[in-house]
């Protein structure tokens, strides 16, 4: 019928069902063509959501709170088509969070004479969302040092260096440019041109390039 449907079947055995067992797989119905790998990871996180009520409180065997479901997943369906993320309080004590997380594609390989440079403003970076070892190398990252000599400053093994540079670069955070060598030869590109015209790209190149001391 030109959909897909993605669900995850889950069975609860116990002698307090009919037949010692009861399975329920609630999914989403997407267009046939969708892109739906995104959405695998919250329809398992939902089934996990819904064994959990069901163990604590019954909430699907039971026929009153079974009720509840259509409206449940009527506001999930809508949040997460229009904002991509949703968050349901279902009772007390259980809340659902759930979030469509974007798929990237997979970084290349950092090599030790690679020089990372960030893509954003430093200074608005949040350090605590990240791991000890990207926190311990972050203030080493100025553009200027390959990953070899952070790994060396920062007293990092090299390739755990090279790990958290690659997760940086899997976020969008950093990106790699070649180390600066004297005996390279460096050119512009014809898109140079465009500084002439646009303010707002002489700002934002003066900004990047200017040393903050």
């Amino acid at each position: 019928m030109d959909k897909k449907l993605i669900g995850c079947p889950v069975c609860i055995e116990h002698k307090k069902y009919s037949r010692n067992a009861l399975l329920f797989n609630l999914g989403f119905v997407c267009d046939a063509r969708a892109k739906t790998c995104a959405l695998e990871p919250i329809v398992k996180k939902l089934a996990g959501y819904l064994k959990t009520l069901e163990l604590e409180s019954g909430f699907i065997s039971n026929e009153d709170s079974k009720q509840r479901l259509v409206p449940i997943m009527t506001y999930l369906r809508k949040e997460l088509n229009t904002t991509g993320e949703c968050s349901l309080p279902i009772d007390e004590s259980n809340t659902m969070h759930l979030k469509v997380i974007e798929l990237r594609a997979a970084p290349p390989t950092a090599q030790e004479y690679d020089v990372p440079v960030f893509t954003e403003d430093k200074e608005e970076f949040c350090n605590a969302q990240w791991d000890l070892t990207t926190q311990q190398i972050l203030p080493y990252i100025d553009g200027f040092r390959h990953i070899q000599k952070i790994s060396a400053e920062a007293d990092v093994e090299l390739n755990l260096v090279r790990i958290a540079i690659q997760n940086l670069m899997y976020y969008g955070v950093v990106t790699l440019v070649s180390i600066f060598q004297y005996s390279n030869v460096y050119c512009t590109t014809p898109r140079v041109q465009e500084l002439i015209h646009d303010k707002a790209l002489q700002d934002e190149c003066v900004s990047y390039v200017s040393k903050r001391v």
